[in-house]
Formats: structure tokens, C-alpha cells, sequence
């Protein structure tokens, strides 16, 4: 959903030419049409659209049960700026000008998360199941509550299977943009998340990359 025809048209043909079916709208209200048909795998959403903006298109689209994953493209870049993306339902934000090739990488992984339940209600990879609403946890050996950091931190892992999440990522998507937190307290919920695991006696493992961040795998050797 783009309005500049020449950047709709640039980003349908750098699409299309990796293998994805494109359909394009220069609009609000065709966009929410296209959002809320439910034939999107994925959304490219520009926030200033004409005839609604596309915040407006994405609370909408939320508010009606969409859990299409959207990547908002924007020229706006401040922090509160992508503050208000996220918290209108985003899943991720890129700022105009971007390079094709940011763009690709950022369309394949939110391409790699798993479907949620029907409903929306759960979420289930390899052995266990998360319920965020409720912050519950299930796995082979019983159930048990997350505190809502933790869930927001396991969420996090279960939408990005086998994907290394860099800090950077884990703080923005966990915290937010505007925490002062010190890098330090990601790895004391990392270690949380770890015996959460092993108390439901999940053979699921949050393995450090050195370097480069963690990364949740499924059936770790």
C-alpha cells in the first residue's frame, strides 16, 4: 500500500521479480479492503496514505481480528514516530530511503514466523504451546505463568524460530525504543526464559551466539 506511483511500482517489480505475488493499492481504504479480505500473507504499508492514514489503516485492520504480519514503510524515523507503528500493530518498521535489499531480508523474516492458533489465542512451536493472553505457558511435564516480560521475551522467540535475534532487536521489541534498561538485563530474562523451558520440561533451547545474539531452536542437539 503505497501512494508515490513510482515507488509502488519499484516495489511491486523487485517483488515479483523474488517470486511473490503482488497486489498493489494507492490508498486507505482499498489497502484496508486488501488488509481485512484475509488473502495477504504479508502487508508493505506506507503510513501516509491518502483517504486514511495508515495508522488508521492498521488499527482498523487489528481491531478486526487481522493478524496479517505488516512491515510499515515510512519517511517519518523519530522514536515516537516508530513508537506509534508499532503500538498501532506493526510487526516491523523500515524508514524511507531504504536499500532493496533491507527490504527483502525484512520481508523474509517476517515471512519465516510461525501461524498462530485459530483465533489468535496461542501459539505453538516444537513441544510447547503459549498462551499469550493468559501468559501461560504449557509444555510435556505441566503449565506454568510468565511474568509479562517473560512472555513478551518467549513471544518474541516463538514468532522468529530458528532466526538469531540480535540485543538490539530483543530490547526494542521487548522494552521499547524509549528504555533506559541496561543490555545487561536481557541476559538475566534469557536465563528466566531458560528454566521456564526446563520447568515444563521443554526440550526447546535458547542458545547464546556470541556476537551476534540469541536464537530459539526447536530440536537442539
Amino acid at each position: 500500500m503505497e501512494d508515490e506511483k513510482d515507488l509502488r511500482e519499484a516495489l511491486r517489480d523487485t517483488l515479483a521479480a523474488c517470486g511473490y505475488t503482488v497486489e498493489c493499492c494507492s490508498n486507505g481504504p482499498d489497502g484496508l479492503d486488501a488488509l481485512c479480505s484475509g488473502g495477504c500473507d504479508l502487508a508493505l504499508l506506507d503510513r501516509m496514505l491518502p483517504g486514511m492514514d495508515g495508522l488508521d489503516v492498521l488499527r482498523q485492520a487489528r481491531g478486526a481480528g487481522v493478524r496479517t504480519p505488516v512491515l510499515m514503510l515510512t519517511a517519518l524515523d523519530a522514536v515516537g514516530d516508530r513508537v506509534a507503528g508499532l503500538d498501532a500493530g506493526a510487526d516491523d518498521y523500515l524508514a524511507k530511503p531504504f536499500a532493496a535489499e533491507e527490504l527483502l531480508a525484512r520481508v523474509r523474516a517476517l515471512g519465516r514466523r510461525p501461524a498462530e492458533w485459530e483465533g489468535g489465542a496461542a501459539l505453538c512451536r516444537g513441544d510447547v504451546e503459549l498462551r499469550v493472553q493468559d501468559r501461560l505457558l504449557t509444555g510435556p511435564s505441566g503449565a506454568h505463568t510468565l511474568s509479562q516480560r517473560e512472555c513478551a521475551l518467549l513471544e518474541l522467540f516463538l514468532r522468529n524460530p530458528g532466526v538469531t535475534l540480535p540485543r538490539e532487536r530483543i530490547l526494542l521489541n521487548v522494552w521499547g525504543p524509549d528504555s533506559d534498561v541496561e543490555s545487561g538485563n536481557i541476559d538475566n530474562y534469557i536465563h528466566l526464559v531458560r528454566r521456564r523451558l526446563r520447568l515444563v520440561g521443554s526440550r526447546m533451547e535458547l542458545v547464546t551466539r556470541r556476537g551476534a545474539g540469541y536464537r530459539l531452536e526447536a530440536d537442539p542437539c
